[in-house]
């Protein structure tokens, strides 16, 4: 924790911190198994084809399944990003629009936050927030086809 952070306050040293928080109860051995590392995200789409070929142009990737209401793609990291189309969803979602959460795309250095910012501007990306300094580091965030926030991010340090 930095000085100027209040006790169990997120701040971006804590969020890069790879050390378990002190404050949760350890696993107990005999569910250790019954929860996995979590590495699939679906985000729920008014177009799933719409938005995949959105997420095909921004990621550089084609989705390695895609049906009128759903699309995915697996990227380099190994997390799976899924596309389900919010009129389909079982069961349904009263919070299935964008704006909730973001997707974050962390990078190495403020350069690569520009050159990105100038990258997804030409692509027509709705931008939300200029680059900018933060807390955490250099960023800017832009918008999806269903309001989904994307932010881009040079961590603070680097």
């Amino acid at each position: 924790m930095d000085s100027t952070s209040a006790p169990g306050q997120l701040t971006a040293a804590s969020l890069l911190d790879s050390r378990p928080l002190t404050r949760l109860r350890p696993i107990d051995p005999l569910r250790a198994n019954t929860m996995t590392n979590p590495n699939f995200i679906i985000l729920y789409v008014d177009n799933p084809s719409v938005s995949a070929e959105f997420y095909a142009g921004l990621l550089g990737k084609t989705p390695v399944e895609s049906s009128p209401t759903f699309a995915m793609f697996i990227l380099e990291s190994g997390l799976k990003l899924g596309l389900w189309s919010k009129h389909t969803v079982e069961p349904a979602s009263a919070a299935a629009g964008g704006g909730g959460g973001e997707l974050g795309f962390p990078v190495n250095n403020n350069d690569t936050v520009h050159s990105l910012f100038a990258e997804w501007v030409k692509r027509g990306l709705e931008i939300i927030q200029r680059p900018t300094e933060m807390d955490f580091g250099f960023t800017f965030v832009a918008l999806d086809p269903d309001g989904h926030r994307l932010r881009v991010f040079s961590p603070s340090g680097q």
